[in-house]
């Protein structure tokens, strides 16, 4: 193998690996919003330690990526379409590595 088919194949790597993880993270923020739907209506028993281990681990890896979006948006009263936004972003910045960035340095 040629010192440039060894880059392009780690960066191949890194991509897919920043690829994977985006795409790990938008389920994430889907099982979130579906879990918090749950939650508001009282679906699933709140007072079980179980589901609010799952709650507060859901709450803590999607808050920080959140709290910064809902600072920008308007109050839309009691919806919040922070995690559709958050999705929308990931998907452009998912876009943008494989058709712009990835062509360039590969």
């Amino acid at each position: 193998m040629s010192p440039n088919n060894d880059m392009e194949t780690l960066m191949l790597a890194l991509f897919q690996t920043i690829d994977l993880a985006l795409n790990l993270y938008t389920w994430v923020l889907i099982i979130s919003a579906i879990f918090s739907w749950l939650y508001a209506f009282n679906v699933i028993n709140s007072s079980n330690q179980f589901v609010g281990a799952i709650g507060s681990f859901l709450y803590n890896v999607t808050e920080p990526a959140l709290r910064p979006i809902r600072r920008i948006l308007p109050n839309l009263g009691g919806i919040d379409i922070s995690p559709i936004i958050l999705l929308l972003l990931i998907f452009f910045i998912r876009s943008l590595m494989w058709n712009t960035i990835y062509p360039l340095v590969a």
